[in-house]
């Protein structure tokens, strides 16, 4: 098992989970984040840190989209190993659902 980052995080791009992460697998795009699955070390800590609840384990049934997308973008995008700020208009899309035609593959 690992724990990937879904749609939530799009246009939100909190960070809290990055600062928990005990081995760095968080890496950053222009709006969002993912996590390696070949670094996670499933510990869990970053799942309930995510405000808009998008850590997800690998294992909840219909994420397979999503471990394919975090494993292409994390070799794309930069590490992030530090918390930033969120998009600045994160709370517009906190709860907003269906943002994947709005996910950027443009690194950070």
């Amino acid at each position: 098992m690992t724990y990937i980052v879904t749609e939530s995080c799009i246009l939100c791009k909190y960070t809290d989970c990055v600062e928990v992460c005990p081995v760095d697998c968080f890496y950053e795009g222009e709006n969002m984040l993912v996590i390696h699955p070949d670094e996670c070390i499933d510990c869990g800590v970053c799942e309930p840190e995510c405000p808009v609840d998008a850590i997800k384990p690998d294992t909840v049934a219909g994420l397979d989209s999503w471990l394919q997308l975090n494993t292409r973008l994390a070799g794309q995008w930069p590490n992030i190993t530090q918390k930033i700020d969120p998009m600045p208009e994160h709370e517009k899309w906190a709860e907003v659902e269906g943002k994947l035609a709005h996910l950027s593959e443009n690194p950070a």
